[in-house]
């Protein structure tokens, strides 16, 4: 007998070969089921209240409209007298509840960990766990510079999250993160770590961790899981030009968030480091011109006088390319290093002067917000906007001067609209915007009042000599 041949179409193979490849493509990707199900009771969702005042005299909430710009040509800033309202109608105060944000359980006696600006300004705040039970809870501290807050429930042997180590990712590895975001409650989506120790402008003190994970307003201050189920970052920012996520969201490593943490639970505030000097990029012109192979390091442009590094024997021009064997790759990296080391311990520093080498010794300060002054933040209001540190203006200093009010200038963000303007480590800020400073506190208040988009004149004295500077504050 003849036996039977049997052929395949083409067609059919290359599917059979599709079909197996999708299988195992299926089998190689993380299923995050089991992650979820056992992280989940962990993560919280976040609301505030605020007590938000109405505006002053105005022309608004007439009939449910806005009232035409001519009634105030007719009647004046006194149109409420004109027409008889109850006295304080026009200043009467509201409240606002908005779901803001995500958070997690650090430890089952009822510390939450989330971000900063999450409860920022905020009057009283709610966290809802995943059974549904809504508490309050009590602010123990926040650290505007990375964006870390600790709450505290009256709650005891809730479910907390296991945590990582941040120092050990790598580029390419998976994660997950779950959160509120527009408040809907422990939402999941998941991606790969972009790249790691990202410097954002601003928050030159955490080295950020960037993800490809989709993070919408509502996300911040959530989890950022391994495949292990261990959380690796806090969730922090996005970055956007519609206001939703394009792509790119940048975590804050847990380990620095725990370093913050358990100094906000000790201490109530964060100590960190302060070296006192104003520094800017190496460009590879200026390489060039200091001999250098190639550009980077921490460019010295001004001291504090009287803060650690002068103390120390640095000097304007030097290069710093070290702290304790750690590499400054780039200006920006330099803050970061100063700031995870204590206030009174001593740093190595490697720096290049005069085209060569030298290793000094400098015993760090304490950061000037820590003292009483008024620090840069990546918050809206007060002198952050300014990128600037300041403190009180010593008696004797004002009488030397000739003038009777002012502070002084003891810390400059390169990347903020005071080093735009050319301010300067040691600068006495006598006015802003022809408004005379008289403290930290009262320049906050100034600060937060200035326009947007226009340039303002501010007077300073430097080298005892007065001169004014015209500074912009950009919007955000």
């Amino acid at each position: 007998m003849k036996r039977m041949t049997r052929h395949f179409p083409l067609w059919m193979l290359l599917a059979t070969a599709l079909l197996a490849w999708q299988s195992a493509m299926a089998r190689e990707l993380p299923d995050f089921t089991e992650l979820v199900e056992e992280a989940a009771p962990g993560v919280v969702n976040i609301s505030t209240t605020r007590t938000v005042e109405g505006r002053g005299p105005s022309f608004h909430d007439f009939g449910g409209r806005e009232i035409p710009e001519i009634f105030r040509h007719f009647f004046g800033d006194r149109f409420g007298e004109q027409f008889q309202m109850p006295p304080g109608q026009d200043q009467r105060p509201r409240e606002e509840r908005q779901s803001l944000g995500s958070g997690f359980i650090i430890d089952e006696d009822g510390y939450v960990m989330t971000n900063a600006h999450v409860v920022d300004g905020a009057d009283e705040i709610v966290v809802r766990l995943n059974d549904r039970r809504e508490l309050q809870a009590e602010l123990i501290g926040a650290d505007a510079k990375t964006d870390v807050a600790v709450l505290k429930v009256d709650a005891d042997n809730l479910p907390t999250l296991e945590l990582g180590d941040s120092d050990g990712l790598r580029v390419g590895q998976w994660v997950a993160a779950i959160g509120s975001p527009f408040g809907f409650d422990h939402s999941v989506t998941a991606g790969i770590i972009s790249a790691i120790d990202r410097t954002l402008p601003r928050d030159a003190y955490v080295p950020f961790i960037q993800t490809d994970v989709a993070i919408n307003p509502g996300n911040s201050g959530g989890p950022l899981f391994n495949l292990d189920g261990e959380v690796i970052g806090v969730n922090s920012q996005i970055l956007t030009r519609s206001g939703g996520y394009m792509g790119l969201s940048f975590a804050i490593p847990i380990n620095v968030a725990m370093d913050v943490a358990d100094q906000l639970r000790d201490d109530g505030q964060v100590s960190r480091g302060w070296l006192g000097v104003m520094i800017q990029p190496v460009s590879r012109d200026l390489a060039e011109s200091f001999g250098m192979d190639a550009a980077e390091g921490a460019l010295i442009a001004d001291l504090d006088p009287e803060g650690p590094a002068a103390r120390g024997g640095l000097e304007a021009g030097d290069v710093i390319l070290s702290v304790n064997g750690n590499e400054v790759d780039q200006s920006s990296t330099l803050p970061r290093l100063i700031g995870q080391v204590l206030p009174g311990s001593e740093v190595e520093l490697t720096l290049l002067r005069d085209g060569e080498r030298r290793e000094e010794t400098v015993t760090l300060g304490e950061w000037p917000d820590a003292q009483g002054g008024v620090t840069a933040s990546a918050a809206d209001e007060g002198p952050g906007r300014l990128g600037i540190a300041v403190q009180p203006l010593p008696e004797d200093k004002r009488d030397e001067l000739g003038i009777v009010h002012g502070v002084r200038v003891v810390e400059v963000d390169p990347s903020g609209a005071a080093a735009a303007a050319g301010l300067r480590v040691g600068d006495v800020l006598v006015s802003i915007d022809h408004r005379a400073v008289e403290d930290p506190d009262q320049l906050a208040s100034l600060v937060a009042e200035l326009p947007e988009d226009r340039a303002v004149p501010v007077r300073l004295f430097r080298d005892g000599r007065s001169m004014f500077v015209a500074m912009r504050l950009s919007r955000d």
